[in-house]
């Protein structure tokens, strides 16, 4: 198999990305508590993995109610700025692009997560159901939990959260990052609203698909007159098939998903976004999407577009030949080989991911996995680059 195409050097915005393979968002929960604020340890990992030719950051909250799992990072303080600006100092140091994923999860939350305890907020006052979130028991120790039932955002309090998404996009800014990328996915608050399962308003934000695409127009627009569309991206889910246990979680399938996406993607190709991420289905035996649907995206949305979702080389080389797909993106791949690009290139072996060290921990299972040349030295020597910084 020849991957050399896999190593081109793409135009993403402004940018020039060394290659074609992204880090995509993955959920550590390793912020420093209290506070949810970003440290050394994790800039330890993203500049481990900087060869990749983007980098997406985990889920990062935009606000206090859009935390729905323990001991994630946010960005709506002055000390998370900081703790951000650590990560991406020793990003940059590696020659490496960094986006930041904007986040707020909705209804997916429990009160334990919340302000005072309150009910999340959603679109509609209708509880998710077969998802578990993960909160704190005690110090660094959590348990799965079932969703609170949330409560509806009135009109005035949607319209301050697109304010709050233009806030957060311009932390990221003055946290170094090379842009920001919009959560709009796998069930949580953007993807409520479009999705005609869990959003029922009556207002300007409901009913019509158009109304219901109107909060994530709204977020763009606002980001866009924040930071340029040119620095932009947005993440979809779209599910043409799946159980009921993986419809509420991965993206709400809707009873004409390809009109919905695709009517995102023309929304977003006329406010000039810089990319849009396409999110597969990745649990055992899953449907790929349907080739009429990557044929009628690419038609749609003229910038890049990045699909991650049990890839291997050789599925991103089809996409990539068949026209479909520009970046691809290796999810649990990446935590486990933190030389990822390297291993690609010379078709070198892949360490397995240890499952119990996912979510929360030290570094064991973050940023102890072993590269191809290692040695005791390997690993440490970018950490020692982040502790200068």
């Amino acid at each position: 198999m020849n991957v050399s195409s896999l190593f081109e050097s793409v135009k993403l915005g402004r940018l020039n990305l060394k290659n074609r393979i992204v880090l995509p968002p993955l959920t550590r929960s390793r912020s420093t508590q209290p506070g949810n604020i970003p440290n050394a340890l994790m800039a330890t990992y993203y500049a481990q993995r900087a060869t990749a030719g983007f980098m997406v950051t985990e889920g990062v909250q935009i606000e206090p109610r859009g935390q729905g799992y323990a001991w994630t990072p946010g960005i709506f303080t002055a000390e998370q700025i900081e703790g951000w600006k650590k990560v991406t100092r020793a990003v940059h140091s590696q020659g490496g692009t960094i986006f930041c994923q904007l986040w707020h999860v909705g209804r997916v939350s429990h009160r334990s997560l919340q302000p005072d305890g309150q009910a999340p907020v959603a679109p509609s006052a209708i509880r998710a159901e077969g998802v578990k979130v993960f909160v704190e028991t005690g110090p660094g120790t959590g348990a799965l939990a079932d969703p609170d039932e949330p409560r509806e955002l009135t009109t005035a309090e949607v319209q301050e959260l697109v304010a709050m998404y233009a806030r957060a996009a311009r932390n990221a800014v003055e946290a170094d990052f090379d842009g920001v990328e919009i959560h709009s996915a796998n069930g949580y608050l953007v993807n409520q609203f479009i999705s005609e399962h869990s959003n029922h308003r009556t207002d300007q934000y409901g009913g019509s698909l158009k109304n219901r695409l109107r909060f994530l127009e709204e977020i763009v627009s606002a980001i866009s007159a924040e930071v340029g569309a040119e620095r932009l991206g947005v993440r979809f889910a779209p599910l043409f098939e799946s159980t009921e246990e993986e419809r509420v979680y991965l993206g709400l399938v809707e009873s004409d998903p390809h009109e919905t996406y695709l009517e995102a993607a023309k929304l977003l190709e006329k406010r000039g976004v810089a990319y849009i991420s396409i999110a597969e289905a990745d649990w055992d035996n899953a449907p790929e999407l349907p080739e009429s649907f990557c044929v009628a995206l690419r038609n749609a949305f003229s910038g890049v577009l990045i699909f991650a979702g049990r890839y291997t080389p050789e599925k991103a080389i089809r996409m990539l030949e068949a026209g479909y797909g520009d970046l691809f993106a290796f999810g649990k791949p990446f935590i486990a080989n933190p030389d990822l690009p390297d291993r690609i290139r010379k078709g070198l072996p892949w360490n397995d991911v240890d499952p119990t060290t996912m979510y929360g921990g030290t570094d064991k299972g973050y940023t102890d996995y072993p590269t191809v040349e290692y040695h005791p030295d390997s690993l440490s020597r970018v950490g020692r680059v982040t502790e200068q910084l």
